[in-house]
C-alpha cells in the first residue's frame, strides 16, 4: 500500500467527502505560556477528486521581537483509491531576515525537489533517494486525516512526510470524543481527539545523531467548525520541553469565496 497507509474502509472517502462544499476558511492564533505567538489563516478545500491545503502563518506579539518570521506554504494533489497523491507543495516564508524556500513536485509518486534556500547541505544531511519514492507533504498528510475522520469518524492513518529536508515517518490514532469548552475566544464545541506522533527517520541537522531527535507527539482535535463544513482541527496542543505546550485555537471559520 505504499508509504501512506489507512483502514480498509478509506476507499470509501471518495463516495463520503461532499463533491461540492466551498473551501474552509479558517483562522487561528498560537499561544505558549498564555502568549500569542502567532497567526495563521487556512484554507482546505476537499473534495472528492483531489484536495488543496493552504497555510500562511506570522509570528505576532512578543515573539515577534524575539524571532520575527512569515511563512506561507501550500499543496495540492489527487486521491488514489485510499492514498493522496500531491502534484506539488511550496513553501516560502522569511525567518530572522532570512529567506527559506522549498518547491517540490511528484512525478510517479517520487518528489522532484525545484528549489530549495538555503542549500539543504549547508545544515543538514541529505535524505536518500531510494527513501523518497511514495512520500507526501505535510499539508497532503493533513488532508488524509481530515478525509479519514469524515468518513469513518476515526482517525487512523499514517504516512511516511518529506519536505524536502527531512524525512518523518507519521501516524495518528484515535482517542475519543471530547466537549471543547471556549477559550481564548476559540471554537468550542464536540471535537474527535486524535493522537499524533512524527519521528525523524532522515535529514538529520550535521550537528545532531539520530537519537538526539525524538519523536514530535501532539493532539489535535477534529470537528466540522459550521454545518455542511468538512472536519479540521479546532485545537492542536503540541508540547515545548521549555515552555510548556504550544497551542493552536480556532478562532474563526466560513466559506471562503473566489
Amino acid at each position: 500500500m505504499g508509504r501512506m497507509r489507512s483502514a480498509p474502509f478509506l476507499l470509501l472517502l471518495s463516495l463520503a467527502a461532499p463533491a461540492t462544499a466551498a473551501p474552509v476558511r479558517a483562522t487561528y492564533e498560537v499561544f505558549v505560556a498564555g502568549m500569542a505567538v502567532l497567526q495563521v489563516e487556512a484554507t482546505f478545500d476537499l473534495r472528492a477528486d483531489g484536495y488543496a491545503v493552504e497555510t500562511r502563518l506570522a509570528t505576532r506579539g512578543m515573539a515577534a521581537a524575539i524571532v520575527s518570521g512569515s511563512q506561507t506554504s501550500r499543496s495540492d494533489g489527487r486521491w488514489e483509491g485510499e492514498l493522496a497523491r500531491p502534484r506539488q507543495f511550496t513553501s516560502d516564508g522569511v525567518w530572522r531576515g532570512r529567506e527559506r524556500r522549498v518547491a517540490l513536485e511528484w512525478q510517479a509518486n517520487m518528489p522532484r525537489l525545484l528549489a530549495l534556500t538555503p542549500p539543504n547541505e549547508e545544515e543538514r544531511d541529505l535524505v536518500p533517494e531510494a527513501l523518497q519514492g511514495g512520500t507526501v507533504d505535510s499539508l497532503s498528510a493533513l488532508a488524509v486525516l481530515a478525509r479519514q475522520v469524515q468518513a469513518t469518524g476515526r482517525c487512523e492513518s499514517s504516512a511516511s512526510v518529506f519536505d524536502g529536508r527531512r524525512l518523518s515517518d507519521y501516524a495518528a490514532r484515535t482517542e475519543r470524543r471530547d466537549a471543547i469548552i471556549p477559550w481564548r475566544n476559540g471554537w468550542a464545541g464536540e471535537a474527535l481527539r486524535c493522537s499524533f506522533e512524527a519521528k525523524q527517520v532522515a535529514g538529520f541537522r550535521r550537528d545532531q545523531r539520530p537519537e538526539q531527535a525524538p519523536p514530535s507527539v501532539g493532539t489535535a482535535w477534529m470537528a466540522a467548525p459550521y454545518p455542511g463544513a468538512p472536519p479540521i482541527p479546532v485545537r492542536v496542543e503540541i508540547p515545548n520541553r521549555w515552555f510548556g505546550p504550544a497551542t493552536a485555537v480556532l478562532l474563526r471559520a466560513q466559506p471562503s469565496v473566489p
